[in-house]
């Protein structure tokens, strides 16, 4: 049982050298282990495999033929056939013995030759994927090149737009270069990751299609019988991601009134005077802010408050796993059991009114969807905190290990990492570790503001993770230390924050600096949960008294 073939004398022969690691030009050949010898390495070699026959021959005699494995139990033996139910190589006398009687015994070479079919077909089906995938980098690769060129020309159009604008509001035009910039860094970044990802699976695939090549090439039955297939994990072919392009509109009326629109960002500029603008200013703010209702949600320690438009609120406080949601009469409107083992971490609301919990002991942030469907799976370690849907519907989720020594805040589109804020410049941490939960949220201007009980400070960063700003200061007659729970923001870019140890709130501007406070009676009754409705009120949960006060603040 066997394959051989007479191989034709060639002048190459000559150059041929001994296989035994010598440098002679070889003369002989063992047909039996298919080994090219010098005269000097004849007997080495059959004194190496003395229990081996060996058929040696002069070189231009040689005969091409498998090698088939040494017998374990009989010397002098080949295998030559497989037993099927002992799933091992055998030679001729075990299948004649007693061991392998009535046992289902088949040929080597059919073997081999099956198996190496199958890697043939695996090797052409790999080599179609490849077609194919290189094919996706192109297309990849075109859609790169339109996108920076449309980005390229929204950027001028940007800088064209800013001519016609007022030199005070340069701001509005930086906040939209910002944004480009911030958009290309996402979406390029994605399409790089992607050709990465391809050109490193057509990598390992080129590298697979040249070993079983080499298989399929090689003489020896374990290269071809100890071949395991991986095209299973090369199978699957990575779809090219889309692109949204943002557009950049700009509309003006009689020449007095400018209205710009990129992505959700708006901007109207109305011609004015300088002092008109100064005077509008002040009055933006109210001197007092007053109560506009008052409800009452049965509630014990209720913790967390999240607006849904202008006249409803989801809740929830500590002593157990549902969040109801409620308008602004008290009305429970909704509710939902959350999959939390002790109470939901935090809860915000995303663009389209949908409800996001944070599940601190599970590792999970859930998105509540027709039921409760699992959108974030944090690593082992690592628990949510903080939620905050941002303008561009990424979530921001504030995390903390285990063992409450590292905190970080994690930007997720989808359930995919774009951006991790941990250390500053300088290499040291950013938030401080600790018992309490970091809050989050986003400002106008693409600032992540985090309330950091750990640290009693507001810490402010910019889109790219650099530290802006902290406020930790005591308002003045303030009786105990800044005690910063969940913290908020308006259409203006206000700060607002919970201060229940001083039983305020405290407002600052976008920059850090300190505005106002809102001390309103009741407040005492430990105000943690904070948020904006969409006619810019704040909805202020009550930790002791499960009420939940609607305060209007602003003109």
């Amino acid at each position: 049982m066997g394959i051989t073939m007479t191989q034709p004398v060639t002048r190459a022969q000559e150059l041929i050298s001994c296989d035994l690691s010598c440098d002679n030009p070889v003369q002989q050949f063992c047909n039996s282990c298919q080994v090219s010898l010098c005269a000097d390495c004849i007997n080495k070699h059959l004194d190496s495999l003395k229990s081996m026959k060996h058929d040696i021959v002069p070189f231009t005699k040689r005969t091409v033929q498998l090698v088939f494995p040494q017998c374990t139990s009989h010397s002098h033996q080949r295998c030559e056939a497989h037993c099927q139910q002992c799933d091992i190589p055998i030679c001729i006398k075990c299948v004649m013995g007693p061991r392998h009687k009535g046992h289902d015994i088949e040929d080597m070479v059919d073997i081999v030759a099956r198996k190496r079919e199958k890697i043939k077909r695996e090797t052409e089906e790999i080599q179609k994927i490849i077609s194919k995938n290189k094919a996706y980098d192109a297309t990849a690769e075109n859609k790169l090149s339109k996108f920076l060129i449309y980005l390229s020309d929204l950027a001028k159009q940007t800088k064209d737009q800013r001519k016609l604008w007022h030199l005070e509001v340069d701001a509005i035009f930086d906040k939209f270069d910002s944004l480009i910039q911030s958009i290309q860094d996402q979406e390029i970044k994605i399409l790089k990751s992607y050709q990465t990802q391809l050109r490193s699976q057509n990598s390992h695939m080129t590298q697979t299609v040249q070993e079983n090549r080499d298989i399929l090439k090689s003489n020896n039955v374990c290269d071809v019988t100890d071949h395991k297939s991986k095209l299973n994990q090369l199978k699957g072919v990575l779809e090219v991601p889309n692109i949204k392009q943002p557009s950049f509109k700009t509309k003006a009326a009689q020449g007095r009134i400018l209205c710009v629109e990129f992505r959700e960002y708006k901007a109207t500029m109305i011609l004015t005077t300088l002092s008109s603008l100064r005077d509008g200013g002040v009055k933006i703010l109210l001197d007092d802010a007053k109560e506009i209702a008052n409800i009452s949600t049965n509630l014990t320690k209720l913790a967390k408050v999240a607006c849904v438009k202008s006249d409803r609120a989801w809740l929830n406080g500590k002593d157990d796993q549902m969040i109801r949601c409620v308008d602004i009469h008290g009305t429970v409107q909704d509710t939902v059991n959350s999959t939390c083992l002790d109470f939901p971490t935090d809860i915000t609301v995303n663009s389209q009114g949908e409800l996001i919990y944070s599940d601190y002991m599970n590792r999970i942030v859930n998105i509540v969807r027709r039921g409760t469907n699992t959108m974030i799976t944090l690593s082992q370690g690592w628990h949510p905190m903080g939620l905050c849907c941002t303008r561009s519907d990424d979530i921001l989720v504030s995390t903390k290990t285990t063992d409450n020594h590292h905190c970080k805040i994690v930007r997720y589109q989808g359930q995919r990492v774009t951006q991790e804020i941990d250390k500053d410049e300088r290499g040291n941490p950013i938030y401080q570790g600790g018992s309490y939960e970091v809050f989050v949220t986003e400002n106008n201007n693409g600032d992540i503001v985090a309330s950091d009980l750990n640290a009693k400070a507001v810490v402010v960063v910019d889109r790219t993770g650099k530290v802006r700003f902290r406020y930790n200061d005591k308002l003045p007659g303030g009786q105990e230390p800044f005690s910063p729970r969940q913290i908020a923001t308006d259409s203006m870019g206000h700060i607002i924050v919970t201060d229940p140890n001083n039983a305020c709130l405290h407002i600052l501007d976008e920059s850090g600096q300190f505005i106002k406070c809102v001390d309103i009676r009741g407040l005492n009754e430990w105000p943690t949960g904070l948020s904006v409705d969409s006619k810019g009120r704040l909805w202020v949960g009550l930790y002791n008294s499960g009420e939940v006060k609607v305060i209007q603040y602003i003109n």
